[in-house]
């Protein structure tokens, strides 16, 4: 099978999506925006071949380099993995008839209010919702719904530009920022109170393969307003437990209702005083390289998973569900340049055969605000058996490891 494969060098483990496809037998093309001599060696030897392009969301430069591919051979998949790149590919993947997730699903699974929209005429509960560049439209739907609202881009990811409003003044404010005085469309949505969690899977033909529940502590948006939490992420594996039917039969019922087919997805909900809501979804992988604690969790290899559920039409093994498996975001007190780290021995000590992996930024290296996500600057991820024994032991790295700045 030939893949051909979009940005195969950034981020960086976009490469392992490459290292994986190559290990299960394809045959794999890149298409991406640096040029080939700043690829390492190991992603240049899994690469049979690579096209370079001005931009990888330009659909006429990437439509011009599928095409130029297929006259040199036959192409299978077009494959991209990145929230930003999902349309282009979906788009370029029709006009050059290449099987995969068609327009209408990516553009389903990217664009907020139209996916909630076809959620809710399926009969799934889900926060309502419009998608407007009118002001006056906002207004009205604002008096409607009442507040608190969370106004966020249309096509955006996790709470980038996300901002929650609690009366006039802010969501007139919040408006303005967002560009709608200058025709820019957003979507305003019932603020959900609960608690948030997300269901990622790996699905063939819609049947899902794998499948995984984990939990926020706190919520996104608020993980991402506030520079004194150590926000953590857990896996559980508890997933096959009863507790978490609801979850997963919600996101079966959405990948039915948006045709998701052959695709990893992220799924975004809520559970609170009015029970289990629908957030929103993408056909692609979870970020923050989620992968990585499904594979430390789950005794497998997430993007070989991936990989041969499209070169082979299935995956090769089951979930063992042996560990919970969670990271936390260790946050330096200002912004600023990392000036060192206390508690960081003491924790390996105590918890060195629970830890995965960490990374902690060398002093002098400047930080990055919170908005840069749970990977900005300083992580720690492990597992344990035990999901509640796991959260303990975050809660306690997190209470213990001091970053330092100036």
């Amino acid at each position: 099978m030939h893949v051909l494969f979009i940005e195969p060098g950034f981020p960086r483990n976009q490469r392992e999506f490459v290292r994986a496809l190559a290990e299960v037998g394809a045959t794999v093309t890149g298409i991406g925006e640096a040029h080939v001599d700043q690829l390492d060696n190991d992603l240049k030897e899994w690469l049979s071949g690579y096209e370079q392009i001005g931009s990888v969301v330009d659909e006429g430069a990437l439509e011009y380099a599928v095409r130029s591919v297929q006259q040199r051979g036959w192409v299978d998949r077009l494959e991209a993995t990145v929230e930003a790149h999902i349309m282009a590919a979906a788009h370029v993947r029709e006009r050059c008839t290449i099987p995969g997730t068609t327009a209408r699903t990516a553009w389903l699974c990217r664009d907020k209010p139209a996916m909630k929209q076809v959620l809710r005429e399926a009969g799934i509960p889900t926060a309502r919702s419009i998608g407007t560049s009118d002001r006056e439209e906002a207004r009205a739907f604002a008096e409607e719904v009442g507040y608190p609202l969370i106004i966020k881009p249309r096509a955006g990811a996790g709470a980038s530009g996300t901002y929650r409003v609690d009366n006039d003044e802010r969501f007139s404010e919040v408006l303005h920022t967002c560009g709608v005085d200058h025709g820019v469309s957003v979507a305003i949505e019932e603020f959900v109170e609960g608690h948030e969690g997300f269901w990622d899977t790996l699905t063939v033909g819609g049947d899902v393969r794998h499948e995984f529940v984990s939990h926020y502590f706190p919520g996104v948006l608020e993980a991402m307003r506030n520079q004194w939490i150590s926000p953590q992420i857990i896996t559980s594996n508890r997933a096959e437990d009863p507790p978490y039917d609801e979850v997963k039969q919600m996101g079966r019922e959405v990948l039915e209702a948006l045709d998701v087919e052959t695709s990893a997805t992220h799924m975004e909900w809520f559970f609170g005083p009015k029970g289990l809501r629908f957030s929103e979804i993408g056909c692609r992988p979870p970020g923050v390289s989620m992968w990585d604690l499904y594979s430390a969790a789950n005794d497998l290899d997430m993007y070989r998973e991936w990989a041969q559920l499209l070169v082979h039409g299935d995956t090769e093994v089951r979930s063992s569900r042996r560990f919970s498996a969670g990271m936390i975001a260790l946050r330096p007190e200002h912004d600023g340049y990392i000036g060192g780290y206390q508690g960081v021995d003491e924790v390996v000590r105590d918890y060195g055969e629970h830890i995965i992996d960490m990374h902690f930024p060398s002093p002098g290296t400047p930080t990055q605000s919170v908005e840069g996500g749970y990977m900005a600057n300083a992580w720690l991820r492990a597992r344990h058996p035990d999901f509640d024994t796991l959260r303990s032991i975050l809660d306690d790295i997190g209470e213990r490891v001091q970053v330092g700045a100036y």
